[in-house]
C-alpha cells in the first residue's frame, strides 16, 4: 500500500503550494502598469522580478511573437535554427562571449555554467579542479546544484543532502576568497550585484581584484547576470561597468522582455570542451523564443537606449536619496541603474513596507537584508518616478506613524 493517499484534496491546491502569493491577480499590462480585472491600475516597479525589460504588452515584442508564432513555434536542435543563430551571433557582437548556449530559464543557463567549468577543466586533463568559490548571500536558482552553491537555510532546508563542490565564502570578503582557492578549484563565481541577496553591489575594485586571482591561479570568473544584467544597470551587462572580461556568464530574465528564455554565455577558451553530446535542451533557444529575443535586443541596442536608462537611475536613484535623508527608517540606498534598494533598518520590515506600497498601488520585491527593490522596466520615464516617490512617501509617513503610536501605547 502506498504511503500517500491520492486525491486528498482537502489539504492541498491544485496548484502546489510553494508561493506565498498577494491575493491580487492583473489582467493585462500596458507599459509600465498592470491592470485588474476591475480595472485598477498598478505602476509596475517589480517588473516580474526584473524579467519585464520592456514593460508590459510593447508592440515591437508583440508584433514579434506574433509574427513568428504564425510560422514556426518549435523544431528542437535536431535542426538549425536561424532566429537562435541570429540572437547568438548579436549577444557575442555586443559582449565578451564568443559562444552561448541559449536555455529556458536562469537557473538552467546557471547550471551549463558550472557545467561548462567542470568540462574545461576535464577537457585540460585536471578533472580533479572542479570545486567553485561561491558568495554567502547570492541566489543561483533552485535547482539542487544552485541551492547548494548559496546555502541560504530557507532554501536548503528539507532539501539535503546538498551537492558537492561549492565553497561559500562571506560576502565582499576578497581575503577569504584567497584563502578558499586550493588544488581542486575550478573557479570564483560572483553576482555584480547581489538581487534577492538585498540589491549588494560589488565595487569595480574588487571585481578587478577577483579577475586578477583568477588569472594568477589559473582559475575562470564565473558571473552570474541573470538579474543585474541585460541593461538593468545601464550597461548591457553588469560587469562592463568594472572593465573586466568573465569567462563565463549566466543570463536570463529581461533577455526574452517576459518570454522564457536563458543563456550561459562564454569565451571560446572557456568552452573549449564543450562538443557535440556534451549538453543539449529540448525548448533551449527554439524559434518562438529566439524571435522575442531578438525583438529585445532590437529596443535595447537602440543607441542612446542604454544612457537613457542609467540616466533615468541616477534620477530614481536621487529620488530615493532624498526620501532617505527624511526617514531615518531608510538604512541606504545601493545598486546601481534601474536596479536599486531600499535596505531598512530593523525598525521597519521590508515585508510591511512592500505591502503598504501595494495598497497605494506600487509594485515592489522583498530581499534579504531587510531590503525593499526597485526594479522596474527600463522605459520608465520622470513621471513613474514621481508616481513612485509619492506612494513611498506616503507608505513610510503611514508606517512610522503608526509605529510612533504603537510605540507610545506602551506600558
Amino acid at each position: 500500500m502506498s504511503v500517500v493517499t491520492a486525491h486528498q484534496s482537502s489539504s492541498i491546491s491544485p496548484v502546489m503550494p510553494t508561493y506565498n502569493r498577494a491575493d491580487l491577480a492583473f489582467d493585462h499590462g500596458e507599459g509600465c502598469y498592470l491592470v485588474t480585472g476591475d480595472g485598477q491600475r498598478y505602476l509596475d516597479f517589480a517588473a516580474g522580478i526584473a524579467v519585464n525589460a520592456l514593460g508590459h504588452n510593447h508592440p515591437h515584442l508583440v508584433q514579434a511573437l506574433k509574427g513568428q508564432g504564425e510560422k514556426l513555434w518549435h523544431v528542437s536542435n535536431l535542426y538549425r535554427i536561424p532566429e537562435a543563430e541570429r540572437l547568438a551571433q548579436r549577444l557575442v557582437e555586443h559582449s565578451f562571449a564568443d559562444t552561448m548556449f541559449l536555455t529556458n530559464s536562469g537557473a538552467e543557463a546557471w547550471e551549463c555554467g558550472v557545467k561548462v567549468i567542470r568540462k574545461y577543466f576535464s577537457h585540460q586533463g585536471q578533472p580533479e579542479r572542479f570545486r567553485i568559490i561561491c558568495v554567502d548571500g547570492a541566489f543561483h536558482g533552485r535547482t539542487m546544484a544552485g541551492i547548494s552553491a548559496t546555502r541560504q537555510t530557507k532554501m536548503i532546508d528539507g532539501f539535503g543532502p546538498l551537492l558537492d563542490g561549492f565553497d561559500v565564502v562571506p560576502f565582499g570578503d576578497l581575503g577569504a576568497i584567497v584563502s578558499a582557492i586550493g588544488p581542486e578549484t575550478a573557479a570564483i563565481h560572483l553576482e555584480p550585484i547581489q538581487g534577492e541577496g538585498g540589491i549588494r553591489p560589488l565595487d569595480a575594485s574588487f571585481l578587478q581584484a577577483v579577475r586578477a586571482l583568477c588569472d594568477e591561479h589559473g582559475l575562470l570568473l564565473y558571473l552570474d547576470e541573470v538579474q543585474c544584467g541585460m541593461g538593468r544597470t545601464g550597461k548591457l551587462f553588469a560587469h562592463e561597468w568594472a572593465g573586466i572580461t568573465p569567462d563565463v556568464v549566466s543570463a536570463a530574465k529581461g533577455i526574452g522582455g517576459g518570454f522564457p528564455l536563458g543563456a550561459c554565455l562564454t569565451t571560446a577558451g572557456a568552452a573549449a570542451g564543450m562538443v557535440a553530446g556534451s549538453h543539449g535542451s529540448t525548448y533551449g533557444g527554439n524559434p518562438l523564443a529566439s524571435a522575442v529575443g531578438n525583438a529585445v535586443l532590437d529596443v535595447l541596442l537602440e543607441p542612446g537606449f542604454l544612457d537613457q536608462v542609467a540616466d533615468t537611475g541616477d534620477r530614481l536613484r536621487a529620488a530615493l536619496t532624498s526620501l532617505h535623508q527624511r526617514f531615518s527608517v531608510i538604512e541606504t540606498v545601493r545598486g546601481a541603474g534601474l536596479m536599486l534598494g531600499l535596505k531598512l533598518t530593523d525598525q521597519l520590515a521590508a515585508g510591511d513596507l512592500v505591502a503598504a506600497l501595494r495598497e497605494r498601488h506600487l509594485l515592489t520585491v522583498p530581499a534579504s537584508d531587510n531590503t525593499v527593490r526597485l526594479l522596474p522596466p527600463l522605459i520608465i520615464e520622470q513621471t513613474h518616478i514621481d508616481e513612485a516617490l509619492t506612494a513611498l512617501e506616503d507608505s513610510l509617513a503611514s508606517l512610522m506613524s503608526t509605529t510612533k503610536t504603537m510605540e507610545g501605547a506602551s506600558p
